[in-house]
């Protein structure tokens, strides 16, 4: 396996997989545009060998698709996939020895390796002006490292073994941040990092904070991985890599001796600046909003160092790839976690967090002959109390019967979920809680609502494959259009705010409710450009779930309350634009049309077939 970034580079472009761009490239906006319109056709690896205002290189891509990221660990995947099942469930060496024959010399590279020397050999002090400062989005509030491995320790049990390793994006330049002496941090909740901060904060003490850029790949994917408890992230990073993680002290911050770029510095208890705005993975911009600001110490690099990052956007991107990794090497994680679950998938073209199909069990009770939802609900609790999942706003949850499902064939499973659901009955929420950091839709920044859908039982509908007559011709509401099976989409007008959206709203259910019942129709989807939400199922997945918060946006026709639970004949949901929302990320055309000199006949990338 690879013992720095540079082997891996090497080695895909040995087999095609990697492409050198040769002409000096703008880091403001250029790479970043070049990098999109490449990943998004497949296409290669890239190294940018001239950065413009910086003498280093840097690469992206490096993860583009999963058959790359496979190849790229394909010497340490299948056993780093049997420590971490063992760690779940080490009683299954029992039952089967011989297949866990190699997992012995997998765990042996986990243990990091402390070097005895304190002497950063092949290090020189660098400052953060000398690094490529990538601006990927027109809108962003500077420079930013997108595949940083944020290393702290916890305070009250300083060492590596007590190490949070994680990928916190880290601002390098921009709004109040003093050039080479403040970056800025940005860390969601849910995040181990935080823990450590609140500790140190609580001992009166700035937590020391360390950010390695680069070095192996194994190590940038141990940065994301979520892990069960008690396994540490340098250790899948010594696993993935094959090889253990090298490091050292240096003023009292951890080194890794394997990175190409170390940043070290001090969060002091209080310190925040405005960090952002960010084009993020979910397809928005995040907004200003204050976040930690690290002092910075020093920043080292290796002679020869190289500069990897990616650009996030909408769904999907080189972190959809991550996804698919991260699901190959930890895909039973969750089954053992959750008792009773068989599948959970965060919908990547919705962004993942907004968006959960779910696939439980139902053994409550057999005996019974009226089929519905009961330890499927108890699931569903359970996942939206589990780490990351937590921070799930839509779960749309059954149990297998009669035929197999698959919650990646999204059309089939919600399908499924719409010819079963009781809307009466099987709509849940959850309100003035918790959603993702990255997600605009709610009432402020990570809080809004969440939406249980849990259907289960006998067949109760089949689903209109056509604009129903009672959605046509409705006045104010106009371009209906068939999404998939059971669900339309129909334009309303301009959102103005939730006083006359109310208003809007019940005007449209008393409409549909007056032309009688709609049973074949249980989703209508409210909207700026049904045109758009029509044309592909991504487009429906990601416009509907990352522009609604339930509580505020899901309404019903002859909807009411029973005994506190809210029921309806049909569900709307308000998809429309609100002035609170993030703006959308829009490429700038002139630097589209500019890097097109590397792609035409000459250029780097001209024999790309893109």
């Amino acid at each position: 396996m690879y013992r720095n970034l540079e082997e891996c580079i090497i080695d895909l472009e040995k087999s095609g997989q990697l492409v050198r761009v040769h002409e000096e490239v703008d880091p403001y906006l250029e790479m970043a545009a070049i990098h999109m319109k490449v990943n998004a056709a497949g296409g290669p690896a890239l190294l940018f060998e001239n950065v413009k205002g910086s003498k280093f290189r840097a690469v992206s891509n490096l993860f583009g698709n999963l058959e790359r990221s496979k190849y790229i660990f394909r010497d340490t995947l299948e056993a780093t996939k049997d420590v971490i099942a063992l760690s779940k469930n080490p009683l299954s060496i029992l039952k089967n020895p011989f297949r866990h024959i190699g997992t012995g010399l997998a765990a042996s590279k986990a243990l990091p390796l402390k070097s005895a020397s304190s002497k950063l050999a092949g290090f020189e002090e660098i400052q953060i002006s000398d690094l490529p400062l990538i601006h990927h989005w027109p809108k962003d509030g500077g420079a930013f490292v997108t595949l940083p491995q944020v290393y702290t320790e916890d305070p009250e049990k300083p060492g590596i073994m007590n190490s949070n390793l994680g990928m916190y994006r880290v601002q390098l330049s921009g709004n109040d941040y003093i050039m080479n002496k403040e970056v800025g941090l940005h860390y969601q909740i849910h995040r181990g990092i935080g823990i450590h901060q609140q500790k140190a904060n609580k001992l009166g003490m700035p937590l020391k904070v360390s950010v390695f850029i680069g070095g192996p790949p194994a190590h940038t994917l141990a940065a994301i991985m979520p892990l069960p408890e008690g396994l540490s992230e340098m250790t899948v990073a010594g696993m993935l890599s094959g090889r253990n993680f090298r490091y050292t002290y240096v003023d009292g911050y951890c080194i890794s001796l394997d990175a190409d770029f170390v940043l070290t510095g001090e969060v002091y208890p209080g310190e925040t600046k405005p960090e952002g705005p960010f084009g993020d993975h979910i397809g928005y911009y995040s907004l200003v909003h204050d976040f930690p600001v690290m002092r910075v110490h020093k920043v080292f690099a290796k002679s020869n160092a190289i500069w990897p990052f990616t650009v996030v956007g909408r769904p999907p991107q080189e972190d959809t790839a991550f996804g698919e990794l991260i699901h190959e090497l930890t895909g039973n994680a969750v089954r053992q976690e959750i008792p009773g679950v068989k599948e959970v998938h965060a919908v990547d073209a919705a962004g993942v967090h907004p968006l959960l199909f779910a696939i439980g069990s139902e053994r409550y009770t057999p005996y019974q002959r009226v089929k519905q939802p009961a330890e499927i609900l108890t699931i569903a609790n359970r996942i939206l109390g589990t780490g990351q999942l937590s921070l799930a706003k839509y779960l749309f949850i059954t149990a297998e019967e009669d035929q197999p499902l698959d919650t990646h064939k999204e059309t089939e499973f919600l399908t499924y979920i719409l010819e079963r659901i009781d809307l009466r009955r099987d709509i849940h929420f959850q309100t003035n809680t918790t959603i993702d950091t990255l997600d605009y839709s709610g009432t402020g920044l990570n809080t809004g609502s969440k939406v249980i859908i849990a259907a289960y039982g006998d067949k109760k509908r089949s689903l209109c494959r056509e604009v129903p007559e009672q959605l046509k011709d409705l006045r104010s509401f106009t371009n209906h259009r068939l999404v998939m099976p059971g669900v339309v989409a129909i334009e309303g007008p301009e959102f103005i705010d939730y006083q006359q959206a109310q208003k809007q709203l019940q005007e449209l259910c008393t409409a549909v409710e007056a032309r009688g019942m709609l049973q074949d129709c249980p989703m209508i989807i409210l909207c700026d450009d049904s045109s758009f939400i029509s044309r592909s199922l991504a487009n429906f997945l990601w416009a509907a779930f990352t522009r609604s918060n339930p509580s505020h946006d899901i309404y019903g026709v002859n909807s009411c309350y029973e005994n506190k639970h809210w029921a309806c004949d049909n569900m709307i949901i308000d998809i429309r634009t609100k002035p609170h929302h993030a703006p959308q990320l829009i490429p700038d055309s002139k630097v589209e049309k500019n890097i097109e000199r590397l792609f035409i006949k000459g250029g780097s990338l001209s024999n790309l077939k893109l």
